[in-house]
């Protein structure tokens, strides 16, 4: 992508920016104002003075995670206010861009509407007729490759514009779906489940801490594997099984402290009762809910 830089604009008179800053109604004028502010030489933030695109990528990641965790609670309030966090991020970036000359966020708006518009002929140019939404993914795949075509790069690949920054089961995934779109790739689930079990043996047998953690990567990576032949994200599994290691444990510990004991005073085999206890109350009440839910259903479509 060449930028093509906006021009900076210039800072507000104090009254002016006054008035911005607290007109709750001036939506995105008004987040920019307060960013310039807040990194203003003379009066602004002394920490947000001291960032630097380094120093906020980590936040940047962390915010896009707390939005999946929002919309994974369900919590529209939540995701509200996650969203404009993640919105921050690109407003902070694109203000220490403009600080230094390289763009601004009018060049960050105009480059990302570019994009869409370029990668949707179907919907904003002359292509005409409906498209599947496999067709869309070729398509798609199809423009980026033309864009990629035009930039100094290694050796051209199919693995061509995977982000070595993405979480690492993402990546994985997205590494093996490219390579997949070539031939590259196992026909169905039961070779992955087979390669797991040769993963798993490799590693019971390294004799070394660099075999162990190559051997578990190689484990990792073919479970990533089987979750995309499932037709499942490994990412969204795990968040999904860390939180009901969260709401599990925390049931521990509250009955615990029922008895008046703490983890550490308890052991482990009281702990695992109670563990087995919360488990199976989980599992019935989701056995339970379930008729209720099919009856539910019969009686909607007006079936007894």
């Amino acid at each position: 992508m060449t930028v093509r830089n906006s021009q900076p604009r210039p800072p507000l008179a104090r009254a002016a920016s006054e008035a911005l800053v607290h007109d709750t109604a001036a939506g995105l004028p008004r987040l920019l104002e307060i960013m310039r502010r807040l990194r203003d030489p003379e009066d602004g933030c002394p920490w947000d003075l001291e960032q630097d695109f380094r120093s906020i990528a980590p936040y940047t990641v962390e915010e896009a995670y707390e939005v999946a965790e929002a919309i994974e609670s369900g919590d529209r309030a939540e995701l509200c206010s996650e969203l404009g966090d993640l919105l921050l991020q690109t407003v902070y970036h694109a203000r220490m861009a403009e600080e230094e000359g390289s763009f601004t966020f009018e060049d960050v708006v105009r480059a990302v509407s570019d994009k869409m518009v370029r990668r949707h002929p179907h919907v904003f140019g002359d292509a005409a007729g409906a498209r599947t939404p496999e067709q869309q993914t070729a398509d798609w795949e199809r423009i980026k490759a033309a864009e990629r075509a035009g930039k100094p790069a290694r050796a051209p690949s199919a693995l061509d514009g995977v982000a070595v920054t993405l979480p690492g089961l993402t990546r994985a995934v997205k590494l093996q779906n490219r390579a997949a779109r070539v031939g590259f790739d196992w026909p169905d689930a039961s070779h992955v489940l087979d390669k797991i079990v040769e993963e798993a043996r490799e590693l019971a047998e390294a004799d070394s801490a660099a075999d162990r953690e190559e051997e578990y990567g190689d484990l990792l990576f073919v479970m990533a594997n089987l979750g995309r032949h499932l037709g499942l994200d490994p990412e969204a599994a795990m968040r999904r099984v860390n939180a009901k290691f969260e709401r599990r444990f925390r049931g521990v510990e509250q009955r615990l402290a029922a008895e008046g004991r703490t983890p550490a005073e308890a052991g482990l085999a009281a702990m695992d009762a109670h563990w087995d206890a919360i488990k199976a109350e989980e599992k019935a009440a989701k056995a339970g809910a379930q008729p209720a839910a099919e009856d539910r259903a019969r009686s909607d479509t007006g079936r007894a």
